[in-house]
């Protein structure tokens, strides 16, 4: 079964016209409405498929800032705070809770890491303990091992994947915008080379600003333009196991197998960091600029087969406006699991924490994660075409700081002071080599 996912009602009809359009109903492009319509601004959001229906709801929900790159921190630590709020401001529960996140390792070099990072952490205001053996075996007594030390992050927390982006989204039509779902954006109108309008399959939008948030699909969508959008994804496999399970903690990382849990009391299980490069032709045109991220990340990767290719999110076709394309063709991202992975993870998460094995696995699912070469989101106005912002590349962190980044970008467009320093994620800085630069974490 795939991830879970509440349903929302779209709004009932397209607008002619709009101050800002937002293509992408993820929990970055959601986010970026709903902070827009919360100050008044006409804002429309186009969703090919269904809102947070791909890595929005794959994702594991977690929140946090604990191993963040110093130039994602800042706006982690402020999502946190935005996450706390937007139960307060719609009145609906996203299952976002301030639970702590637990690490437990065996590594002293990996120790050594987390011990580093808390040093730092220190230095900008955010609190972490460094757990010794004695204090990461009591935390982790429902494994029932010794471990040599770990960290715990007080202040972070988790959401539910399965239900908050959506929870925001029907924020955005309460503070009077508007989201539309099976309603691709096929391209955009310009006008002495600044937009103009956004042309969808349902008519065109009358707009200045577009904001192109559309994770694994962003950079198909900026070719269109002839704008260069080095972008890559993976395929990683996650599973859901039924509620049951009992004593263990509201979210652990391991190496072996990490977990966190869910509203309904189940939890979602997955390997950190294990994924499938699934080739595509996107892939290949980037792959010099990625040669940085997959020296860094190669031990964490394996060979894929042509599910990306089949899937169609990472083709370098031209498509016209008036005629279907690729995203009306598979509205929903939904690739195949690695069911081998799967197997693996729940025999990890059973050899680790034997409470798993009075529960069974409720759901499997794989996602595409995209990520950009120094694997930090680009976030800005694209040189050559004012009017036109990027929002993508999250490197499987938009989840935990999509407020932050929605935030940002609503104070950008609105001339507003921003929320964090947009520096660090301007666009063009993809123009440059990566090496050197690639996130430690």
């Amino acid at each position: 079964m795939p991830a879970p996912l509440i349903y929302i009602d779209s709004s009932p009809s397209l607008p002619r016209e709009a101050d800002v359009v937002v293509i992408g109903g993820g929990v970055v492009g959601v986010f970026t409405a709903y902070y827009l319509a919360r100050r008044g601004v006409s804002v429309a959001l186009l969703e090919k498929g269904r809102v947070a229906a791909e890595q929005s709801s794959r994702n594991w929900g977690w929140c946090r800032q604990q191993n963040r790159d110093a130039r994602e921190l800042p706006m982690a630590t402020r999502s946190l705070d935005l996450w706390e709020k937007v139960a307060q401001e719609t009145g609906e529960d996203t299952g976002f809770r301030r639970c702590g996140l637990l690490y437990l390792s065996q590594d002293e070099n990996e120790l050594a890491g987390w011990a580093k990072w808390r040093d730092f952490a220190r230095t900008v205001g955010v609190t972490t303990h460094v757990l010794s053996a004695q204090e990461a075996t009591e935390r982790g007594k429902a494994t029932g091992r010794k471990w040599k030390g770990g960290v715990f992050s007080p202040t972070d927390g988790t959401a539910d994947p399965s239900k908050a982006v959506p929870v925001a989204a029907r924020g955005i039509m309460a503070a009077g915008g508007t989201v539309h779902q099976n309603c691709a954006a096929r391209g955009l109108e310009l006008s002495a080379g600044r937009v103009s309008g956004v042309v969808t399959e349902a008519g065109t939008i009358r707009t200045t600003t577009v904001v192109m948030a559309g994770g694994a699909w962003a950079s198909s969508f900026c070719n269109q333009l002839g704008i260069r959008f080095p972008q890559a994804a993976v395929r990683q496999s996650i599973l859901a196991v039924a509620p049951g399970a009992e004593g263990l903690p509201d979210a652990l990382h391991t190496a072996r197998v990490s977990l966190t849990r869910r509203s309904n009391g189940g939890y979602a299980l997955a390997i950190s960091g294990r994924a499938r490069v699934d080739p595509t032709p996107q892939q290949l045109r980037f792959s010099r600029e990625f040669v940085p991220m997959f020296a860094r990340r190669w031990r964490s990767l394996a060979p894929g087969a042509f599910e990306g290719w089949r899937q169609g999110h990472e083709s370098l076709m031209k498509w016209a406006v008036d005629d279907v394309t690729p995203m009306e063709r598979n509205r929903i991202l939904d690739p195949k699991p690695d069911m081998r992975q799967i197997r693996l993870t729940y025999q990890r998460a059973c050899e680790l924490l034997p409470e798993f094995q009075r529960v069974a696995i409720s759901h499997a699912w794989a996602g595409y994660v995209d990520s950009t070469p120094d694997g930090v989101p680009a976030i800005g106005e694209v040189e050559g075409i004012p009017g036109f912002l990027l929002a993508a590349g999250f490197s499987g962190h938009g989840f935990g700081i999509g407020p932050g980044a929605g935030h940002m970008i609503a104070d950008i467009i609105t001339g507003s002071e921003p929320i964090v320093d947009p520096r660090p994620y301007r666009p063009e800085r993809l123009k440059t080599a990566a090496w050197g630069k690639v996130a430690e974490f």
